[in-house]
């Protein structure tokens, strides 16, 4: 296995651990459940140790793929600076939702606040999730860099700033 190969299994456990987490949030309030929305905090925080992993492998996964026909620069670039984000993002989430279980374990009286605030980071991770998903995809994928990316994409894979209307 390569550098590309640990990416591709590492980067998905974050993006489908925040979507699980927000599901498993939700139903922790819909059902007033401390113990499922402690589940939801334990889910944030494994993907946020994750997403460490996936981020540290994406450089070696570049370089297995840069060279490749098909494989657009610019798509990468908008990949890798979104992914810093996400990192961000992520790992703020994981810590925040490590300060909010031990608030809601030790009962303190702030633990409301920080559920809400857990609750708009994994919203917002969320939405951040699926845009680094979507250009990551598009790095391999052309079926779907138009969509992704805004660009329209030639016979051969090759991304343009050309629009089909033109």
């Amino acid at each position: 296995m390569n550098q590309a190969h640990y990416h591709l299994f590492l980067n998905h456990l974050p993006i489908i651990g925040t979507l699980f987490g927000i599901l498993t949030l939700a139903a922790g309030f819909i059902f007033t459940s401390n113990h499922v929305k402690r589940t939801a905090l334990g889910i944030f925080i494994v993907a946020a140790v994750f997403a460490v992993p996936g981020f540290l492998t994406g450089e070696g996964a570049e370089e297995v793929v840069e060279g490749l026909p098909g494989v657009s620069e610019n798509i990468i670039e908008e990949h890798e600076e979104l992914a810093s984000l996400f990192i961000w993002l992520t790992s703020t989430l994981g810590i925040v939702s490590l300060l909010t279980l031990y608030a809601d374990v030790r009962e303190k009286s702030f633990r409301t606040m920080l559920y809400g605030l857990t609750l708009v980071l994994c919203i917002a991770t969320m939405v951040l999730a699926q845009q680094v998903g979507t250009t990551g995809g598009a790095i391999r994928h052309t079926e779907i860099r138009s969509a992704g990316t805004g660009n329209a994409v030639d016979q051969n894979g090759q991304e343009s700033d050309k629009d089909d209307d033109d």
